[in-house]
């Protein structure tokens, strides 16, 4: 039976998630896991996270073999790869927050704090904020500009290649709101707290075929 592994390393919204991914899921089964073995056999991978790029990327670095058989499923096997939030933050090959620290790599770039032009506009960004799509991509399909997401989050990934962008959100300027390359897309926005426009988004991620 087909299966979608959430990775548990000690940073996400793993209930709401895997809530969110069961509504849509149909035959798929939905796993949060820990296990490397379990990851290395999924058929697509959801990485979500909360909190610091570095203490994030730490908790994955914790869990021996857990980077590897990401990297195995993911760059080598080509399993289709959903990052969410913090998740899509690790996706850069760095990240600002509280120092530098290495990242994975997968989408070069890097991960720097929001500086909204308006000194009015709070950080962290909180709240539901506009889509402006800017590449064509199967896990958008259907999702016009314009479609609300609900945002938490102080930094934003900066990709090094402008077409790793899929979409835009504007909080005070312009930010990658979801970017994508191969079988690997990220959203900086929580889809599990977004509702419908939400849904279709994991119910397209997990339809995708790379």
């Amino acid at each position: 039976m087909s299966f979608v592994a959430i990775v548990d390393y000690g940073s996400g919204n793993l209930r709401s998630a895997e809530k969110a991914l069961a509504r849509v899921a149909g035959s798929q089964t939905v796993a949060v896991t820990s296990d490397p073995a379990v990851i290395a056999r999924a058929e697509r991978i959801v990485l979500p996270g909360v909190g610091a790029f570095g203490d994030c990327m730490a908790g994955l670095g914790a869990i021996p073999g857990m980077c590897d058989a990401l990297r195995m499923a993911v760059l080598e096997r080509g399993v289709p790869f959903l990052g969410i939030c913090v998740g899509m933050q690790l996706l850069a090959g760095v990240g600002r927050e509280f120092g530098d620290h290495a990242g994975l790599d997968w989408i070069p770039g890097e991960v720097v704090r929001l500086t909204p032009s308006d000194p009015a506009l709070k950080i962290p960004h909180m709240g539901w904020n506009e889509l402006a799509i800017t590449r064509a991509h199967p896990v958008l399909a259907g999702i016009g500009t314009g479609a609300n997401f609900y945002f938490v989050h102080s930094y934003a990934m900066r990709p090094a290649d402008p077409s790793h962008t899929l979409a835009a959100a504007d909080y005070g300027g312009a930010f990658a709101a979801a970017v994508g390359r191969d079988n690997i897309v990220g959203v900086q926005f929580h889809p599990e707290k977004s509702q419908a426009a939400g849904l279709a988004l994991l119910a397209n991620f997990l339809a995708w075929r790379t």
